[in-house]
């Protein structure tokens, strides 16, 4: 059942996602499996890799098994570092298993990815935080709606590399974009600016939204839309954002292609927004 209480609503959607993960990769021939993605160094099959990687690492956390012991991490860098490294040895290790047996593992271990995250409580406070939105301590839903955004755009890659239709609706791609917007005020956190100044993101289509971010007296922070005109307005295609949030592209080619309107210079502070560990 869902909470109707909890912010952005993902965990109901993981099945669907998982689905039409498995329905993609099972149509793929032989040299879609090799094709280059924007992911820098990933191949599809280094995508669905990892993919399965984060299915594996959540079961095995709920079983208390975590691996190595982790080095001192001291700060941000350290933990993406690490991440980094634990994710390279998985992909290289996974290129000597064969397409069939990735699926086939991708299938038996979604359905207890999720319902390892159904079992949770969503306001309960999360194992792992969600450090690129700058928190030390997150809610288990935020924790879950991360999670969603794995799923969804490491997907969306492969769609992207094999030239296939995206998942690009309202019911699978607005919750991701709503969870990376949590990235905002923390990509603004060193911004200095007027208390009160408003910067408007749009992300177009029916499948978008609009969020309106606001200097306070000692932060930044989401408003509801007022009356206040924007001081800045960003409107960007979502094939765009989901790139640009992710690191597939950069802030130069995300800035180039979507419209800004008012003070450019706090405008183009969204396009250093980054909601992955990277």
């Amino acid at each position: 059942m869902i909470s109707r209480d909890v912010p952005i609503q993902t965990i109901h959607l993981f099945p669907i996602l998982d689905q039409l993960l498995i329905e993609l990769l099972k149509s793929l021939s032989p040299d879609d499996w090799n094709k280059p993605t924007v992911a820098k160094h990933w191949t599809v099959k280094d995508i669905a890799a990892h993919l399965l990687h984060g299915n594996v690492r959540t079961i095995s956390s709920k079983q208390s098994f975590t691996g190595d012991t982790p080095p001192v991490i001291n700060s941000y860098r350290d933990l993406v570092n690490f991440l980094n490294e634990q994710n390279a040895i998985w992909v290289k290790a996974m290129k000597q298993v064969s397409p069939d047996l990735l699926i086939e593992l991708l299938e038996t271990t979604g359905p207890q990815f999720t319902g390892e995250l159904a079992e949770l409580d969503p306001f309960g406070v999360a194992k792992y935080a969600v450090a690129w939105a700058g928190e030390e301590q997150s809610a288990n839903w935020f924790h879950m709606a991360r999670e969603y955004t794995e799923k969804w755009h490491h997907q969306q890659q492969i769609r992207d590399a094999v030239n296939r239709p995206g998942i690009m609706h309202r019911e699978l791609f607005y919750p991701c974009i709503a969870t990376f917007m949590y990235a905002l005020p923390h990509t603004y956190h060193f911004v200095q600016a007027p208390d009160n100044t408003l910067i408007e993101v749009i992300i177009e289509s029916e499948a978008g939204g609009t969020w309106h971010l606001q200097k306070g007296a000692d932060k930044w922070g989401f408003v509801n839309e007022n009356n206040k005109s924007a001081d800045s307005k960003v409107i960007i295609k979502p094939d765009i954002a989901w790139k640009l949030f992710t690191k597939a592209i950069t802030p130069e080619i995300g800035i180039q292609n979507s419209v800004l309107e008012g003070n450019h210079e706090f405008g183009e502070k969204v396009f250093d927004t980054i909601a992955v560990m990277a």
